[in-house]
């Protein structure tokens, strides 16, 4: 579907906004707990992902009865399931702790923007959830560095306020850190959102949880739980892979696995990104933790061999947004390759400001350096809304305790339409050149 809204603003208008000078930045605030109230057959942490074209839907939750079995029934009408799909289950150890039987099914095709309702097991409550569409508009949710604290609830809540179609997590989850209770607490205290819409997650730091010589590998933990459509995007990690929403493809990487050129993460995506067809997909965006551009004082130079190693791949493909996390406050650089502001490079924004215990990163370079055109220590999230293959609009919503305010936002152009940057694009773009 195409428009011809804001004509004028719409060719890459962008609009800059201040914190208001009376805005105290918060405090951290507690953790917030969740305990497991159901019967151990019900489901618990129940979490929806995109898992492969045609609008299929993975299904994941945990039970602490290990007899139950990966089942998931579903319809259009609330207690009318139609269908089934069986799916698989596995568990893990980690040091003394035992998880639950975590199970995990693929069901589908499914039909776009259609509600469904589902029961896990054969046991406990029917949740229901609402598939994508299949064309614009379409717009996305993102909040990074999540973790579970009070700042966290009311992130949430200000996401659900107003409706979506997918979240986009760029790394940092539950915040365990080892401390494995943490990780059921997280799912059951996002499960009212994440059990509704798809979330699509990539690994943070807080997520790796090595330990010498026992757990050397890492992600035991997110690997178990957050399974993503890795092997549906051709990928031979959960760490990294792509998807498809509508117009648009979502690139998820991983900062904390190989990623130089001789790495397999590396060769996924220029297969990846050399399979992209911009008629079918004109959108192309990344989400990755560390970011590459950064002027707070937090996590300097952190992504930095990241951009080194990937940058140009991502340039000479013409990404148009790159979203990270990590650095827990926002951030908004102007389009950018090569520590330079570029017409053809992606807009870079930092968002980790979803509610972690660590706090506000409140420190940034003073002067800004000239491609940074937004900063604010705060917590938030944004919302990206694609109007059709040529505009979107980005929003960064600040949390003001009760309220979410509008404290930045852009319009923009996506790179397959823009004329000056047709030089370098995808094959299918080249191919009509």
């Amino acid at each position: 579907m195409e428009t011809t809204l804001f004509p004028h603003i719409f060719l890459f208008f962008l609009l800059t906004t201040t914190a208001s000078p009376e805005y105290t930045r918060p405090d951290p605030r507690p953790l917030v707990l969740r305990k497991h109230d159901r019967p151990d057959s019900d489901p618990q942490q129940v979490h929806i992902s995109l898992a492969g074209k045609d609008n299929y839907i993975r299904v994941s939750w945990i039970t602490t009865d290990k007899k139950v079995q990966p089942i998931v029934e579903y319809g259009k009408s609330p207690g009318k399931y139609d269908t089934s799909a069986t799916g698989e289950n596995t568990s893990y150890r980690y040091f003394l702790y035992s998880s639950g039987e975590i199970h995990h099914v693929r069901i589908g095709p499914l039909e776009p923007t259609t509600t469904y309702y589902y029961r896990c097991g054969g046991h406990g409550p029917e949740f229901s959830f609402r598939t994508p569409p299949s064309d614009f508009p379409v717009e996305f949710a993102v909040a990074g560095d999540l973790g579970q604290t009070q700042w966290t609830e009311s992130t949430l809540a200000h996401i659900g306020a107003r409706d979506y179609d997918v979240l986009l997590l760029p790394g940092d989850l539950s915040y365990a850190d080892t401390n494995q209770p943490l990780w059921d607490s997280f799912g059951r205290l996002v499960e009212p959102y994440a059990s509704a819409r798809p979330w699509m997650v990539t690994q943070g730091n807080h997520e790796v949880e090595t330990f010498p010589l026992v757990f050397p590998h890492g992600f035991m933990a997110y690997n178990a739980r957050w399974q993503m459509p890795y092997r549906e995007s051709k990928s031979t990690s959960n760490l990294y892979y792509s998807f498809d929403v509508a117009g648009a493809h979502v690139i998820m990487l991983g900062s904390y696995t190989g990623f130089d050129a001789d790495s397999d993460q590396y060769r996924w995506l220029s297969a990846d990104v050399a399979g992209i067809d911009r008629a079918r997909t004109p959108w192309v965006f990344v989400v990755v933790h560390a970011p590459w551009y950064n002027s707070n004082l937090a996590h300097r130079g952190e992504g930095e061999s990241m951009r080194v190693a990937m940058e140009e791949v991502l340039y000479k493909a013409r990404v148009d947004v790159v979203f990270a996390g990590h650095v827990h406050a926002y951030e908004r650089f102007t389009r950018v390759y090569n520590n330079k502001a570029d017409e053809c490079g992606p807009v870079h924004v930092t968002i980790g400001d979803g509610g972690n215990r660590e706090g506000l990163a409140m420190l940034f370079e003073n002067p800004s350096p000239s491609i940074s055109l937004y900063n604010e220590a705060s917590f938030g999230h944004g919302r990206l809304r694609l109007f059709n293959s040529t505009h979107a609009q980005w929003s960064w919503h600040r949390n003001n305790d009760e309220d979410s305010i509008m404290a930045d936002q852009i319009w923009l152009q996506s790179l397959s339409s823009s004329k000056a940057c047709k030089g370098t694009c995808t094959k299918s773009r080249n191919d009509e050149l």
